[in-house]
């Protein structure tokens, strides 16, 4: 059996510190891994970072040789403490000046270990000084805690079922490495003298080249395309009825958005045959002083769309749209008051009766936004016919994907022709651009092989392919700007994408944002955003990652694990992932044919409890603690035997009255899975990471923080004991435990949480 030593994280923890960063990294986004690509509920960098390092390095107190008295104890770990709260700061986050005195205690902490371990009888293959244990993350989904493991010197090992989740992890952790330190290949970065003679450090290099490809796939795609995204005259007309534009009359303004309100039919017999919108408000601009509202002109049977500036005089009216209260509430006939009642829109939109009409237009003026009344051309170039468009079915999952209720059942529904054309556009330019990169790849210098990217080539080929990989994610990432689900927000005055929560809800008035305007919406303001993030990538270790299920074998040596497995009932990544999926499927298809080999990203084996797929709740539940326990007995069975292994879990108070009163069905049922995988716990730490205005928040229930369980392998050999037993064993344990707890300034809110912790150690020994 192999000696092992209590690390920091099964002690105390600097919780106030580290919940303080991880708040604050939620706001930021310039060069932020989740500006990658959208991934939903991903932990934040800091804690990732915090709970790896505290996993790994000693407590004071397993080492009474060097630290005999508490006291001295207590120095070292606030000194610990101290690395720890320079390691957890957003711009430390590449810092060499921090990070090297963490990665020092992570090794000095090795070192010991295998020192108490000389006589292991594995000690050649799993105690060896000179190289650190691997990081293995069996649900990497956005990939925080590989990317984090990799950042702290070790190398990093990331699995996951759903494709897309093992593609964003490719492109953090795998792909850099392999092309550290190398040059930009195109040839503007090989002409330009100061290009040339600059140190490319990291993946500097090939995130320029994913820049220079995409700014040239975006430039053709505009040469191919760009008719249908043409600027808008301010025409005289324009100007008699609004004083305002005067100073843009006979200019030609870039639209950076279309205004559409879906519409059915009037449910009033006399306007049957009359298409009346569903909107949800009219009001465009609610910022002060700039305030601007589309006006509903009724002309007997019909009606037109004009805009008015400055603030409404009803504006409570003006703020409710078509609705008859509400936000939530039903709409009413704009013609003849007449109610429509969900269920009258949900039957109308199933029979193929629900269309859309331009509302307004959103230009850029002179450092403000400008709006305008639709016109007939406007309207007509967004009706382009679609070369291709996805045809997968959407799951239904209420409350989730309730797009379905309204006829809305394949992806291919949620675009318009016109972005369904550019997306089309952009995804069949990747292969024109990979040709293009391996040319210049081969002509800089690189082996022109025929070794692709997934099987471990570094050539001309796997160049072209790992930039066609960042190209592929941008377009991709494109769709959740590119959707008629995307919002216009009147207070921001920006359109919003798809995904702000994590679900598929009907929107019924939408903005269509343009391509090419410059602004969210146009690939080069993603692109440029994404490249900013593999700038700063740590590309010193390697990474790999595969596509597998939790459930598996490990297929790294003895490694150690922190992981974030799927939140119960609360998020369908499957579902909702094949939005991108089919996206990334058409444009990566050929990097990548085992990956994308599926038509769908798979379900059958994910483990979420969803009660539509498992026909009940207790049946998704029994899934659920099946799967799950599966999946910790592997973890159990084949990690290092010194590490404990770090468990994230966060969940919505999904309340069940029963016999025992009121219970969290999630939180009662992962404990269950891991004390049943034979997991004893060790700790529990609560890290608060979510923003109290997040949208799934929202009249929800949802817990502000999620909680680490720390847990090792209960002994082979753990006794049993009564009751009494284990009262006198707490009581007699918890009050020291609470003090460390407390030494750690953990703020009051979150002791009770973390005291779980030292409570369930004791329990889970037995």
């Amino acid at each position: 059996m192999a000696v092992t030593r209590k690390k920091l994280i099964e002690v105390a923890l600097p919780l106030d510190a580290i919940n303080a960063a991880s708040r604050r990294e939620k706001s930021i986004r310039h060069g932020h891994p989740s500006t990658l690509h959208l991934w939903w509920a991903r932990r934040p960098l800091a804690a990732a970072r915090a709970v790896i390092f505290a996993q790994m390095v000693d407590d004071p107190s397993s080492d009474p040789g060097r630290f005999p008295t508490k006291e001295a104890q207590e120095r070292e770990r606030e000194r610990l403490f101290g690395i720890l709260e320079e390691l957890v700061k957003w711009e430390n986050t590449s810092k060499r000046s921090v990070l090297e005195p963490a990665r020092l205690e992570i090794q000095r902490s090795w070192e010991r270990m295998c020192a108490d371990n000389v006589d292991h009888p594995h000690a050649q293959e799993l105690f060896r000084c000179d190289r650190l244990p691997a990081f293995h993350d069996p649900f990497a989904g956005g990939g925080a805690l590989p990317l984090e493991a990799q950042r702290l010197g070790l190398e990093a090992h990331a699995s996951d079922l759903n494709p897309v989740a093992v593609l964003i992890n490719k492109a953090m952790i795998e792909i850099p490495p392999k092309f550290t330190g190398n040059p930009p290949c195109n040839p503007e970065s090989r002409s330009a003298t100061e290009l040339v003679e600059r140190e490319w450090g990291g993946a500097q290099g090939l995130a320029e080249d994913v820049r220079y490809y995409g700014k040239w796939m975006r430039d053709e795609a505009r040469r191919r395309i760009g008719h249908l995204y043409p600027k808008i005259k301010v025409t005289p007309e324009m100007v008699r009825e609004r004083p305002d534009l005067s100073s843009y009359e006979g200019r030609e303004l870039t639209v950076i958005a279309w205004l559409w309100a879906r519409t059915v039919r009037s449910p009033n017999p006399a306007f049957a045959d009359v298409d009346v919108p569903l909107v949800s408000t009219w009001m465009l601009s609610t910022k002060k002083g700039k305030e601007a509202y589309v006006e509903p002109v009724i002309e007997g049977d019909s009606y037109r769309f004009g805009i008015r500036v400055g603030p409404p005089s009803d504006p409570t009216t003006v703020r409710r749209g078509t609705k008859s209260g509400g936000s939530h509430s039903p709409f009413v006939c704009l013609i003849s008051g007449s109610p429509m009642p969900f269920e009258y829109v949900r039957t109308e939109a199933r029979a193929g009766r629900m269309s859309s009409r331009l509302m307004a237009v959103v230009a850029q003026g002179d450092q403000a936004r400008v709006y305008l009344p639709p016109t007939e051309r406007e309207a007509a170039l967004a009706c382009t016919e679609a070369p291709w468009q996805p045809e997968l079915q959407i799951a239904h999952w209420p409350g989730r994907t309730n797009v379905v209720e309204y006829g809305l059942t394949t992806f291919g529904d949620l675009f318009t022709p016109r972005q369904l054309v550019a997306l089309t556009t952009l995804s069949d330019l990747l292969g024109e651009a990979t040709n293009r990169i391996r040319r210049d790849a081969a002509a800089a210098g690189l082996p022109d092989d025929d070794r692709p990217l997934r099987d471990g080539g570094t050539g001309a080929r796997a160049y072209a392919e790992a930039v066609a990989v960042y190209l592929g994610l941008s377009v991709s990432k494109l769709s959740d700007a590119q959707s008629t689900l995307c919002r216009w927000k009147s207070t921001m005055n920006q359109s919003i994408g798809t995904f702000g929560r994590q679900a598929l809800p009907m929107v019924w008035d939408y903005s269509e944002a343009n391509v090419f305007g410059g602004m969210a919406g146009d690939p080069m303001t993603s692109l440029n955003n994404m490249m900013r993030v593999v700038d700063r990538l740590p590309s010193g270790n390697s990474g790999r990652v595969r596509q597998s299920s939790a459930q598996d074998e490990i297929w790294c040596e003895a490694p150690v694990v922190s992981t974030d497995p799927p939140y119960y009932d609360n998020v369908g990544y499957a579902d909702l992932s094949d939005y991108f999926y089919v996206w990334l499927r058409r444009s990566l298809r050929p990097v990548f044919p085992d990956l994308f080999a599926t038509l769908a990203v798979p379900k059958a084996e994910e483990l979420v409890a969803t009660p539509y797929r498992h026909g009940t709740k207790d049946a998704a539940e029994e899934f659920f603690l099946d799967g799950m326990t599966k999946a910790f007995r592997r973890l159990s069975d084949q990690t290092h035997p010194t590490f404990p292994i770090t468990i994230y879990y966060a969940f919505k108070q999904s309340e069940r009255k029963g016999t025992a009163g009121i219970a969290s069905t999630g939180w009662e049922t992962f404990l269950e899975a891991v004390i049943g995988s034979g997991f004893s716990v060790t700790g529990t730490w609560p890290i608060r990471t979510e923003l109290a205005n997040r949208m799934i928040s929202r009249g929800t229930n949802a817990l502000a923080s999620s909680i680490v369980l720390v847990c090792r392998r209960r002994r082979a050999d753990a006794p049993l004991a009564t009751r009494r037993e284990f009262l006198t064993a707490l009581r007699s344990e918890l009050p020291q435990a609470l003090h460390l707890l407390q030494s750690g300034n953990i703020a009051p809110v979150d002791l009770a949480q973390a005291a779980i912790g030292p409570g369930m150690a004791i329990y889970t020994r037995y």
